[in-house]
């Protein structure tokens, strides 16, 4: 190795050694980089998990305290007592006064708590129910619930059944049900007070908690290895010795994969109504760790992109070595300092001057490239400029705050709401966080918006209509905020002396490998010759800043592949016609 690396000239040898020090640089950085910040997100991630399940734990239990203590209401009030002692005499004569006089508090326990789904007081002189809630078929002891009551051995004063559907009424919601023996002076066997709990109440408290991410949870009863809520599934690949793990300890957090060795961040909280349930949050590691893979790959193309600066380098301290290149390299440092006006000039015809020739090109070339840059970039800004400003136009914000205002003052709350939801959506879809290019969907859905603010601001100038687009189309990318300017043009300039209601349809179709979006009013009309003259820079009097907008980035981002048509019958059709290329293949 030693003999071939003396053979190697100098320039070789410079290369491979700077190529050599920038790669074990780069990859002792990028692991460390790479493994401390794997492990950091990884505790990062275990402690923000374990944060969220206490919190949403202690938001379920004080929900399932306060049902509790409102059945203890009820439970202490004069009608249930009267019940009970009706109970203990074994006097069922009294039954449907006692029912009577039980509906209000069974109607003012579920006005408070309006997760409770229904109630039931089982006795042997019969059940007490709210009347307006009807019973199904089942006795109570044909039921799931008498069942578990039998199975349970342990001494108890409440028990808590996981989702299942409601089997003591007709509506069969999936419920939780809440078993509490009664507050009385002496206990009373074969009476019990259910009450069935709404599932999906539940479901959304947790929810409600829950921020965005790759986080998920479920309850689970660790007694039985089940979700309590009946549309929850499991963990991936579940088994027993997982759900041994959470009898070890009321909170914690630990690493398991699946059997296709897919990892997983568990972490998990006991419940202080029921310890048996326990919330459980789960994310996938190597979701969480993705950006750590893509920092990885971008370790990698930093290094590759440093050696082929060394190499660059390399190159350049090897030809220092070189009288010849002197010449060459004082005129590097001059375009350096952006005098590209400099030429290498030689009265030899060797490989030096070859390279000064090239060099001479190169700078030429890169001339032109800066005058097309630059008058790309103006024209880009300007282009995005209009953008912003069709997006949101301060008169057409004007006009709308102001209509919501003055329908606010005449207490029209629903057109209120109406407007201020189609606002926010407006400025959502339009900003499109940043990006240039959004689906067809949003695109429809932004422009739907502003006709709808339009009208509500006008609303004897025009109407509209939105074709019904195919579904298949819904998803091809286009370029963001192309149809408003079109509509806004329309409304300006062909409603605003029309005699009679204006009328605009937007239309989309497909052909082949071409979406047409067509914006067409019955308004004033155009001098379509003229606008088109403007539009291919022939005529500088601008007529149209929407048109011109529309098509400058039109051919901006999709250069001469999309076209814009321009149809015009003054008072009786005008049409804008945009031709783009589809960008990604529809699915049939």
């Amino acid at each position: 190795m030693k003999h071939i690396f003396r053979k190697m000239s100098l320039k070789k040898r410079i290369w491979i050694s700077f190529v050599m020090l920038t790669v074990v640089c780069i990859s002792v950085t990028g692991t460390y980089v790479s493994v401390f910040f794997s492990r950091e997100m990884k505790a990062q991630a275990n402690k923000t998990s374990q944060d969220t399940l206490n919190k949403t734990a202690q938001v379920f239990d004080e929900r399932l305290r306060n049902i509790v203590v409102s059945v203890s209401a009820l439970m202490m009030g004069e009608p249930f007592q009267h019940a009970m002692r009706d109970v203990q005499a074994g006097n069922g004569n009294e039954y449907y006064n006692r029912l009577s006089q039980l509906q209000t508090p069974f109607a003012q326990m579920m006005i408070a708590e309006q997760s409770i789904d229904s109630v039931l007081v089982h006795t042997p002189i019969g059940d007490f129910y709210p009347t307006e809630s009807k019973r199904s078929m089942y006795d109570f002891a044909d039921t799931a619930l008498s069942a578990m009551i039998l199975d349970t051995q342990k001494q108890w004063a409440t028990l808590w059944a996981g989702g299942h559907a409601d089997q003591l009424f007709s509506r069969k919601n999936a419920v939780i049900s809440l078993i509490i023996k009664p507050l009385f002076e002496m206990q009373l066997p074969g009476v019990y007070v259910v009450v069935n709990i709404r599932e999906d109440y539940l479901q959304e408290l947790i929810q409600a908690h829950l921020q965005e991410g790759s986080l998920k949870q479920l309850v689970v009863d660790r007694s039985s290895g089940n979700a309590v809520f009946t549309s929850e599934a499991d963990l991936p690949n579940h088994n027993k010795e997982l759900y041994e793990r959470f009898a070890a300890s009321d909170r914690g957090h630990f690493e398991y994969s699946t059997e296709s060795n897919k990892p997983y961040l568990v972490n998990y909280v006991a419940m202080g109504m029921n310890p048996d349930w326990v919330l459980i949050g789960y994310q996938s590691k190597s979701e969480l760790l993705a950006p750590v893979q893509r920092m990885r790959w971008t370790i990698l193309s930093i290094m590759g992109v440093c050696v082929v600066l060394a190499l660059i380098m390399s190159s350049m301290l090897s030809e220092l070595l070189l009288k010849p290149l002197f010449k060459l390299r004082n005129l590097m440092f001059k375009v350096e300092q952006n005098q590209l006006d400099v030429r290498f000039e030689s009265v030899f015809e060797d490989e030096i001057s070859q390279v000064g020739h090239k060099f001479n090109r190169m700078l030429e070339q890169i001339g032109e490239l800066i005058h097309e840059v630059k008058a790309s970039e103006q024209s880009k800004r300007k282009s995005e400029i209009k953008a912003l400003q069709a997006q949101i136009d301060p008169h057409f914000l004007y006009n709308t705050l102001n209509t919501i205002y003055w329908k606010s003052e005449m207490e029209e709350q629903q057109d209120v709401s109406g407007m201020i939801v189609s606002l926010s959506l407006l400025f959502r879809l339009g900003l499109n966080n940043g990006r240039e290019i959004t689906t067809l969907r949003q695109e429809l859905e932004h422009v739907a918006q502003y006709l709808k603010l339009q009208v509500m601001c006008y609303p004897d100038l025009f109407e509209y209509e939105l074709a019904a687009a195919d579904e298949k189309l819904m998803d091809i990318p286009v370029l963001k905020i192309m149809l408003q300017p079109l509509v806004e043009n329309s409304i300006l300039h062909g409603f605003q002396e029309l005699p009679h209601k204006g009328m605009i349809r937007i239309e989309v179709a497909v052909a082949e490998e071409w979406l047409t979006l067509t914006v067409t009013d019955n308004g004033s009309g155009m001098d379509t010759a003229r606008v088109e003259k403007m539009l291919n820079g022939a005529d500088t009097e601008q007529t149209s800043y929407a048109l011109s907008n529309v098509a400058a980035r039109l051919a901006l981002y999709y250069g001469y592949k999309a076209s814009m048509k321009l149809e015009s019958e003054p008072g009786i059709r005008t049409s804008v016609k945009l031709m783009i290329p589809i960008q990604e293949v529809i699915n049939e």
